[in-house]
């Protein structure tokens, strides 16, 4: 039985956001080119009609889709560097973007099928540099503030260096814990992650820790 919101009674925002959450469960399920109006519709407990009512297309569904997906990721890591000091801050980024929820199956399905229409879709090309940029102006800014925190002078153009290495860093090993999470041990992934951003960064072992 559905769990989702009677229809009848939920806002214009939340008849959309749960359009979008059906839509991303079908692509979970079955894939881009599998996740049909229909699917979509059923999972959502409506009409095909209801659904051209906020999306005059399919496509426009799917792009939606994909902006709330990095959105949410997003959002759960910024969330999670909350702190008193940049420190606490860098440290609490970090690890979220390789722990759950970030790093669960779902998230995987979804990433893969989005990953591979990108190269052939202009439209999520242009989602996914947008999340990218995102992503990579608030790690600049949490460096920024971490170096600042500790009085050492790093320029603009270094910063964004050791924020692009570090993005690479991150998405290879939340590949590896979303991919194969029985293969490590409680938090060794989120421990990795730490160790190599101190030696990325020219830190002393156990001064992000």
């Amino acid at each position: 039985m559905s769990t989702r919101r009677s229809y009848h009674r939920a806002s214009e925002a939340e008849r959309r956001e749960d359009l979008i959450g059906a839509t991303l469960d079908c692509i979970a399920e079955f894939g881009i080119q599998g996740a049909t109006v229909r699917q979509i519709a059923a999972r959502a407990g409506v009409t095909g009609g209801l659904i051209r009512h906020y999306f005059a297309s399919k496509d426009l569904m799917l792009q939606a889709a994909y902006r709330q997906l990095m959105n949410g990721i997003t959002q759960t890591t910024k969330s999670a560097a909350e702190g008193a000091d940049a420190r606490t801050r860098l440290r609490r980024f970090i690890v979220a973007n390789v722990t759950p929820p970030v790093t669960d199956s779902r998230t995987l399905s979804l990433w893969a099928a989005f990953i591979s229409h990108i190269p052939l879709d202009p439209a999520f090309a242009a989602i996914h540099r947008e999340s990218y940029l995102s992503f990579l102006a608030e790690l600049e800014a949490l460096l920024l503030a971490f170096f600042a925190e500790r009085g050492r002078t790093v320029d603009t153009g270094e910063c964004r260096s050791y924020a692009i290495a570090l993005n690479g860093l991150i998405d290879g090993l939340w590949l590896e814990g979303t991919l194969a999470p029985d293969m490590f041990k409680e938090h060794e992934i989120a421990d990795t992650a730490i160790v190599s951003v101190e030696a990325l960064l020219r830190l002393a072992r156990g001064e992000l820790s």
